[in-house]
C-alpha cells in the first residue's frame, strides 16, 4: 500500500458529511474555540507588537523562533532546538511514522485511536499490533500486553493519554513501564499528548514522555485542551535531535512552514496558558457534571464509564447501534454524534465530546430521541 491508496480517513470523512450541517456537537474532541478578539485581548506587548508589525511571508520550518522556545517551556528537560512545529497533530504523526517506519518493521498502537495512529504505519507496510483497551477493564493500560507484543522489529510504540475516545489516563508508573519497554527494543515512543492539561481533580498530569526519554517523542497540539483548533499549529518534540532532523527533510516535502498569523497567535495563547487551559477546564467539568446527571438518569439506555481526563467519553447504547442513532440525529435533529464504528468494532458506542458549551442542548436532542 502506498499514500496514494492509504484507507480512507473515516472519522474525517463522517466530519466532511455533517460538521457544518448540523446545528450542534455531541462529539467534538476539542473544547469550544476561542474568539479572535478574545484570543487577542490575552496577548502581551511582544505578541501584540509582532501581530501588528505582522508580514504574510513565509516563515522558519522549523518554527516561529519565539514559538519553539515558549513549547520548550511545557517541558523541563527540553530546548527551542527541540521542537518541531508542524500543522496539527495530523502532519506531525503522518511525519514522525514516515521518519520511524519501513516496510517490514512493526508498530505497537494503543486503540481505539485516531486513525492516523495505525492507518499510516499500514500504509508504509509496517505491521500493526493493535492494544485494546477494553470497556470490561474500565479502559484501562495493561502495559504488560504491550511488552508481550513488543519485537526487535519494532520501531515505534503509539499512545495516547489522556486517551481519545475514552477519556482513560494511566499513571507514572504505567508511562514509566511504556518507556522501558520501548527502550529494551530500541523502539521510540511517540505519546500523543494533545489533552494534556485536561486532567481532572486527583488524576495526575503526567510528565511530557520527551522530558523522560532521549527516544520518546511528545506530540501536542493547540487544538485540544488549548481550544485553538483553526490555527493548525501542532510541535514534535524530543531529544533525539536526529530524529527532529529526519523529520523536519520530510516536512519540506508537506506543508514547508507554519502559517505566519497562526504562529503568532499560538504564541499569544500559549503565554497566557494558566487561563487558557483553566477556561477550557472550567468549561470541561461543567459539562462533565451533566453528563454524569444525563446518564444517571438513563442508566437502562446508555452505559457510562465516566472518563478520567480530557474532553471525550465513550459511552456505549445497552440495546441500540449508535450508527442508527446517529443518522436520525443528524437528520432530524441536525445533531452531530460520532459512533464509536469509526473507532473499530464499536457499533453500539459513540464518542462524547464535553468541550462544546452546547452540550446540554445536544443532550437534550439525544434525550428525545431516546424517549421516541
Amino acid at each position: 500500500m502506498t499514500v496514494a491508496q492509504i484507507e480512507d480517513f473515516a472519522l474525517e470523512r463522517y466530519f466532511a458529511r455533517w460538521e457544518f450541517e448540523v446545528r450542534h456537537q455531541l462529539s467534538a474532541s476539542d473544547v469550544e474555540p476561542y474568539p479572535l478578539r478574545e484570543l487577542l485581548a490575552l496577548a502581551d506587548d511582544e505578541t501584540t507588537q509582532l501581530w501588528d508589525r505582522l508580514v504574510l511571508g513565509y516563515t522558519e520550518t522549523a518554527g516561529h523562533p519565539l514559538l519553539r522556545a515558549e513549547i520548550a517551556r511545557l517541558h523541563q528537560q527540553l530546548e527551542s532546538a527541540h521542537v518541531l512545529v508542524v500543522a496539527g497533530a495530523e502532519e506531525g504523526i503522518f511525519l514522525a511514522m514516515h521518519a520511524l517506519l519501513g516496510a517490514g518493521d512493526e508498530a505497537i498502537v494503543v486503540t481505539p485511536a485516531f486513525q492516523s495512529l495505525h492507518a499510516i504505519p499500514r500504509s508504509i507496510g509496517a505491521r500493526v499490533h493493535a492494544i485494546a483497551l477494553r470497556a470490561e477493564r474500565r479502559w484501562e493500560l495493561d502495559p504488560e500486553e504491550v511488552a508481550r507484543a513488543a519485537t526487535t522489529r519494532t520501531r515505534v510504540i503509539a499512545v495516547n493519554f489522556p486517551h481519545n475516545p475514552t477519556g482513560a489516563h494511566i499513571g507514572p508508573d504505567v508511562q514509566q513501564r511504556l518507556m522501558e519497554i520501548a527502550d529494551s527494543v530500541g523502539a521510540v515512543l511517540l505519546s500523543d499528548e494533545v489533552y494534556r492539561g485536561l486532567e481532572y481533580r486527583g488524576e495526575p498530569s503526567l510528565s511530557p514522555a520527551a522530558d523522560l526519554s532521549e527516544n520518546a517523542l511528545s506530540l501536542g497540539v493547540m487544538s485540544k485542551s488549548f481550544a485553538l483548533p483553526g490555527l493548525r499549529i501542532g510541535w514534535l518534540a524530543s531529544r533525539n535531535v536526529a530524529l527532529l532532523d529526519r523529520i523536519v527533510r520530510l516536512k519540506d516535502y508537506t506543508t514547508i512552514c507554519a502559517s505566519a498569523p497562526s504562529e503568532v497567535l499560538a504564541l499569544m495563547a500559549l503565554r497566557a496558558r494558566e487561563r487558557v487551559l483553566e477556561r477550557s477546564r472550567q468549561i470541561v467539568a461543567r459539562n462533565l457534571s451533566v453528563a454524569t446527571e444525563f446518564f444517571a438518569s438513563r442508566a437502562r439506555e446508555v452505559d457510562w464509564i465516566p472518563p478520567r481526563a480530557g474532553s471525550v467519553g465513550f459511552p456505549r447504547f445497552s440495546r441500540r447501534n449508535a450508527d442508527d442513532v446517529s443518522k436520525t440525529l443528524a437528520e432530524q435533529q441536525r445533531v452531530l454524534l460520532i459512533p464509536g464504528s469509526l473507532f473499530g468494532d464499536h457499533p453500539s458506542h459513540f464518542r462524547l465530546g464535553l468541550g462544546r458549551r452546547d452540550l446540554p442542548i445536544a443532550l437534550d436532542e439525544l434525550g428525545h430521541l431516546l424517549d421516541s
